[in-house]
């Protein structure tokens, strides 16, 4: 039963049967016309104002311009991250390359520091950090850090005034980090206040408000820049092809037309703007309209960000070459796009891209001649592309595949059900192997949350089966663009004579030829094809017939039978069981112990009871380790499948 004092209040004039949101929407509306943030299709609410420190971030982004000119320039990059299943161990992992071998002025491994500590453990903050909603991660980086012996004092002071600012304690660990061209410290902050409490920092606080305090110290510790410093530092700036101090002064002058005037304060800055307004021009990104009147390209921004993350992965593969002996002239480096095709090429270097989203890049000296940046992203975290292995880097599809579509188009004519059954219907002359690809790619997308299985090994393919597909494609691609594929572990000399199915074989004997080219990378792969063409022939597995080699049948299988038949040899003692050769068409049962790397390839360990044998690896074996499997060995490669089937358990 109500009591009499219980009650709603109900927004709105007196008496109005108006909707509540018709009030609360003109409630937005005046707040909008106050604060001046109108828009034509009703008010965005962005809540960069929403957490702690908005107030003291507001205050201090409203600071003089011109007396913070003079102030060290200190630049910080800041990131959330969302602390699920995955995130935890993404924090673990980000932890561990912060520590990484190299970083130090020594050339050492890095070491975590806290408020109190100048060694913290790692396993205790993430340890104290269980069940955190989110994290915060701060790369602090000043331009003149280099002046510094230690950046321990000033990321200690930073914090402790940003504790103030936030009104709350920070659980936080540190590392600093010189192995670039400016020293910087890597913060990592817990999600949580000094109340339990989930951390909420306002946008503007993180925006402007920490840059501000940081600028302050340094500026405290080394004076303010004086005016022959910023003199020296705006001639710099006029011939740069990047987005600079100038060109935002220019940006913010401009009028709605896009048209800017060449004069500044006083001589000196006329002179300057008018300098990188000329450099503007030659790069397509300005107009002289008018004597001293310039009309700046709306594109300019982000072409000027373009040109600079350019000119910095240049220098990347500059410097990585050059550390490996490998140097080369600056037109042969290729940015990841330049190239339609796969690169195909030699790892020289892996490193981090994007140290606050943990994005990896490669730097692969191509067949073709190119130095080529590739960004990974994420694509091989699980299993690093070693350095010197040579590897085929393809973009990855972002949209529903081949595959995708045969699934649907079967699916709808049966009610948005699969199985191997119904394909085999469908298409009668389609091959096994070809019908257990679809099997496979559906199994995957099951465990990505796609499509269900059913318990009599049917699949339900939901209606809007390849729209989901095509969102899941796209998630994947910006965690991982490329498919980087391992094609060969040892250099190319080194395969010029061995007993085995190289990768240069295979190009031998393909139907397509790669455009290998004769410089750089590309021209010790033609020298070991030659060398082992001519091994071939002296084994007998080849013979010169009017001025072209011809290669006898099956060659690779051949090749690939004596390398397998001198490893299983080699395990017999460790294993103690005799080795069997696994034939085509033949039924593997046994345990998966473990895999092995040779030239042909990775093969698969089965143990069976008497005896092992040594068949093609596949990816999915990775999670059935001393597990039994079952699968079809089908030429070149083995066909598992999981589950219960129709001939009884087995399992990929």
């Amino acid at each position: 039963m109500a009591k009499d004092d219980d009650f709603e209040p109900r927004l709105g004039r007196i008496r109005s049967n108006a909707p509540k949101d018709r009030y609360l929407s003109g409630v937005l509306r005046g707040v909008a016309r106050t604060t001046g943030t109108t828009k034509r299709k009703g008010v965005q609410f962005d809540g960069s104002r929403i957490g702690r420190g908005s107030g003291t971030g507001r205050i201090l982004k409203s600071r003089d311009r011109f007396g913070a000119f003079r102030g060290r320039r200190v630049v910080i990059q800041a990131r959330v991250i969302r602390l699920k299943a995955s995130g935890l161990n993404a924090a673990r992992m980000h932890l561990r390359y912060l520590q990484r071998d190299g970083v130090t002025r020594e050339g050492l491994a890095g070491e975590l520091y806290d408020a109190k500590n100048d060694r913290a453990e790692g396993r205790e903050f993430l340890e104290r950090g269980e069940g955190d909603r989110h994290q915060f991660r701060f790369i602090v980086s000043a331009e003149d850090g280099a002046s510094y012996d230690d950046l321990k004092p000033v990321t200690r002071r930073l914090m402790e005034q940003m504790e103030k600012d936030l009104g709350t304690r920070l659980d936080w660990v540190a590392v600093d980090h010189w192995n670039t061209g400016h020293p910087h410290t890597h913060v990592v902050v817990r999600g949580k206040d000094d109340r339990g409490e989930d951390l909420v920092i306002a946008r503007e606080y993180i925006a402007h408000g920490m840059r501000e305090r940081a600028v302050e110290i340094v500026s405290l510790d080394l004076g303010l820049r004086t005016d022959r410093e910023i003199e020296n530092r705006l001639r710099q700036e006029i011939d740069q092809e990047r987005l600079t101090s100038i060109d935002r002064e220019l940006l913010r002058d401009r009028d709605e037309n896009g048209l800017v005037n060449a004069a500044g304060r006083d001589s000196f800055r006329t002179a300057v703007r008018i300098g990188r307004l000329q450099k503007l021009e030659r790069l397509g990104l300005a107009e002289e309209t008018a004597p001293g009147t310039w009309r700046l390209d709306g594109g300019m921004e982000r072409a000027l960000r373009d040109l600079g993350e350019r000119g910095d992965i240049i220098k990347t593969i500059h410097r990585e070459m050059k550390a490996k002996g490998l140097e080369r002239s600056f037109e042969s480096y290729a940015v990841q796009g330049d190239t339609a095709s796969p690169v195909v090429g030699r790892v020289v270097s892996r490193g981090l891209a994007d140290e606050l989203k943990d994005r990896y890049y490669l730097i692969v000296d191509g067949v073709d001649g190119c130095a080529h940046y590739v960004d990974i992203g994420e694509a091989d975290r699980d299993e690093p592309a070693r350095e010197g292995t040579v590897v085929a880097v393809q973009p990855r599809e972002t949209g529903p595949r081949r595959a995708d579509r045969v699934i649907a188009e079967i699916a709808g004519h049966h009610d948005g059900t699969y199985s191997a059954d119904l394909h085999r219907d469908h298409d009668p002359r389609a091959r096994a192997g070809y019908i257990e690809a679809h099997v496979r790619r559906l199994e995957d997308l099951r465990r990505a949350g796609v499509v269900e299985r059913h318990a009599d090994g049917n699949w339900f393919i939901p209606p809007d089966y390849l729209k989901r597909v095509g969102e899941l494609e796209a998630r994947r691609s910006r965690a991982a663009p490329v498919i980087i594929e391992t094609i060969a572990r040892t250099p190319p000399n080194h395969q010029a004579r061995v007993v085995a199915a190289t990768w240069l074989d295979r190009e031998l004997v393909g139907d397509s030829q790669l455009p290998v080219r004769d410089t750089g990378f590309g021209r010790e792969v033609t020298a070991a094809l030659q060398q082992r063409r001519q091994w071939l022939i002296e084994q007998g597995l080849a013979r010169e017939e009017q001025g072209q080699t011809v290669y006898r049948a099956r060659l690779l299988a051949e090749l690939r039978r004596r390398e397998l038949t001198r490893a299983g040899t080699a395990l017999m003692g460790e294993l103690g069981a005799p080795y069997a050769e696994a034939k085509s068409g033949e039924r593997i049962d046994g345990i998966y112990r473990r895999h092995i790397d040779l030239e042909s390839g990775r093969f698969a360990v089965i143990e069976k009871s008497r005896e092992f044998t040594l068949v093609p690896w596949r990816p999915v074996l990775q999670r059935a380790v001393n597990k039994p499997v079952s699968g079809i060995m089908r030429d070149e490669t083995i066909s598992w499948t999981f589950g219960r089937q129709r001939g009884g358990p087995s399992i990929s």
